[in-house]
């Protein structure tokens, strides 16, 4: 009786994929991207490809500029009662202002202004204890 022979495959791992939501300049807004091949280091820090999975187009990518951009968003602020304007869909708001709802009973900073799809304004807030919510302003 012959053995078999048994052969010795190095087993694939398949390699998990890492994905970020970044701006493409191509399509002009925000896609999920997956990152590609090593992380490289250069003297602008550390850079690596991202493929848009959207479009497939690739960017170079400062990863040391995204972590310190995402820590920034996250850290922690306080922000009084005493110093905020009370939130009403009714009134028009500024980036910067400090609003309390009060049916949250949070207080929130706005961070950005958009112009929903029906056209009215929307306001980019991120709060204490809510995070960051959208709200509705200049309703009349």
């Amino acid at each position: 009786m012959a053995a078999a022979a048994k052969t010795t495959e190095p087993k694939r791992t398949k390699r998990k994929a890492k994905y970020i939501v970044l701006y493409s300049p191509f399509l002009m807004k925000e896609t999920k991207h997956e990152l590609i091949g090593e992380p490289m280091e250069s003297e602008n820090g550390l850079q690596q490809w991202a493929r848009c999975s959207v479009c497939h187009h690739s960017q170079l990518i400062n990863l040391d500029n995204l972590n310190a951009a995402a820590e920034k968003a996250s850290a922690a602020f306080k922000l009084s009662r005493e110093d905020s304007k009370d939130y009403t869909p009714r009134a028009e708001y500024q980036i910067g202002d400090v609003i309390y709802h009060k049916a949250w009973d949070d207080v929130g900073i706005v961070r950005s202004k958009e112009v929903m799809t029906n056209g009215r304004a929307s306001l980019v807030v991120q709060f204490e204890k809510n995070k960051e919510k959208r709200l509705v302003e200049n309703l009349k």
